[in-house]
């Protein structure tokens, strides 16, 4: 394999400098599109497979951290250098989206390319022992991005947070990942947590399907023991393609960072925890360039969903957009989205379209030479967007759905439709890790946005354009026919069950 990878690397030598070239200065969109003919031209070169190594591909998913937590996209309070790397050495997609503003739904859309609710999945997961009934997690019957590509030969791993069921049936060893070490769900469910009315067990730590020791009040190693495993990961399986998937617990409240990042942000705590997150990355770049891998080597950093509002200092930052996790207001499903491939993606792109994580999988596999899942997905090849060949959204909407099924919000073009719904509200901002108050009531207005114009969502303009209204509740309604809408009473024609055991 190393020889197959040499002679990859020789053979793009001359393309990738053409590129670099080309991206010697960052590309608006438009100057973009401008380059098109040239791009499709370098497009149907790369395209070409039979000469080419398979790409590895690394993917770095943080944990409620906020749409302007990096520095590329906003945040000047402390600096991630390493992360934003990822951008200056590919793109950054401005407009990138998760299905879904919480943790359980939001994993399951990426590693499946469907919508949460088209698998039977709601909300945030909770430890099994606290809920009635039997144990429930993402349904083996459901085909994964690391299972299809573990059958094309890809070695895989997942590292850090899974939260998509955990008993042995649902854990990542029988999901496609031949190797898995971490936690089952969030880092707040556990025995430190002083939520009443949650008697949480202390939080396992597991190696494959075996739990190999507990946290009871101190998780402040967590992010140091991720980023080893995952750099030891990459130089065992040097010689080979692999799926790697780094899954940081942080910054998801409590917020833990080993001592040699405490105090270093200048910025709180928060500050420390992303700057130990960029390090982190930083590690991983660094362990693929002393590989010879960096070239051949897709590695993406995006959010699960946006910051967790009501912990105040203990959470990000969603810069102008509206709101934050639980929220299909941008802020809470808008992520900072940062890919590279130095073989075959320019330099220093920004990139405007829409785009959302159930697009991943389509993309990877094909990018991989993998089939795509038997079963129906909902995501789409975007790589032709990302390439810059493509200036189109690759759907013609994108939906929102939240809580059990609930039809929530519908991005269509420019416009986005926000749909009466149950919407979290805070009441009183916390401090130090103390959550403040918050509720989530019934709003009853339907809202209409022009997100290239308004973006923070600010300016209800129904009133003003009842054509798109009408267009979007087409497409709206459509979508309702097949995968339901609790907040209209319509059952779906094509959701399937969750995991369950009997």
């Amino acid at each position: 394999m190393h020889s197959v990878r040499q002679l990859f690397m020789f053979r793009i030598f001359t393309l990738s400098s053409i590129l670099v070239m080309a991206a010697c200065s960052p590309l608006k969109q438009s100057e973009q599109l401008e380059e098109a003919s040239v791009a499709s031209a370098i497009s149907e070169q790369v395209n070409d497979k039979s000469d080419t190594a398979p790409a590895n591909i690394v993917l770095i998913l943080t944990d409620d951290q906020g749409y302007a937590d990096t520095s590329l996209f906003g945040q000047d309070a402390y600096a991630t250098p390493n992360i934003d790397s990822i951008a200056e050495q590919g793109a950054m997609l401005t407009q990138f989206y998760v299905a879904q503003p919480v943790c359980s739904t939001s994993r399951a859309a990426l590693l499946t390319g469907s919508y949460p609710n088209r698998i039977g999945l709601a909300g945030a997961l909770f430890p099994t022992p606290l809920t009635d009934g039997p144990a429930i997690g993402l349904n083996p019957d459901e085909e994964t991005l690391a299972e299809l590509l573990q059958e094309q030969g890809y070695a895989t791993a997942l590292f850090g947070k899974w939260h998509l069921g955990d008993v042995e049936e649902f854990l990542p060893n029988n999901h496609g990942f031949d190797e898995y070490y971490g936690i089952p769900y969030s880092n707040d469910m556990w025995s430190a947590n002083a939520n009443p009315s949650y008697p949480f067990d202390a939080l396992p730590v597991i190696s494959q399907n075996k739990v190999v020791k507990t946290l009871t009040d101190d998780q402040s190693n967590l992010t140091v023991e991720l980023t080893e495993k995952s750099v030891e990961f990459i130089e065992k399986n040097a010689e080979q393609p692999f799926f790697m998937m780094l899954a940081h617990p942080q910054p998801h409240v409590p917020l833990f960072v080993s001592e040699r990042f405490r105090g270093k942000s200048g910025a709180g705590l928060y500050g420390d925890v992303i700057m130990e997150i960029d390090w982190s990355t930083g590690e991983i770049l660094n362990a693929l360039e002393a590989q010879g891998l960096n070239d051949n080597t897709i590695v993406i950093f995006l959010a699960d969903n946006g910051p967790w509002l009501t912990y105040s200092n203990h959470a990000g930052s969603a810069g102008d957009l509206r709101d934050g996790k639980f929220s299909v207001y941008e802020g809470g499903v808008r992520t900072p989205m940062h890919i590279k491939w130095p073989a075959r993606l320019a330099a220093n792109t920004k990139i405007d379209v829409p785009m959302m994580s159930i697009d991943l999988l389509p993309t990877l596999t094909k990018l991989a030479g993998a089939r795509l899942p038997k079963k129906e997905i909902d995501g789409k090849d975007i790589w032709p967007i990302i390439s810059a060949v493509q200036s189109t959204p690759a759907h013609e909407a994108y939906y929102f759905y939240t809580r059990e099924n609930d039809l929530s919000a519908v991005r269509y073009g420019d416009w986005k439709l926000v749909y009466p719904h149950v919407r979290n509200v805070v009441l009183e901002a916390g401090s130090d890790g103390n959550r403040g108050k918050d509720e989530f009531p019934m709003f009853d207005e339907m809202q209409l946005f022009n997100i290239a114009k308004d973006p923070g969502e600010t300016n209800n303009v129904i009133d003003k354009h009842p054509d798109i209204v009408i267009t979007i509740e087409a497409l709206a309604d459509k979508m309702r026919a097949e995968l339901g809408d609790n907040l209209r009473d319509v059952k779906g024609s094509e959701n399937r069950p969750i995991g369950r055991l009997e």
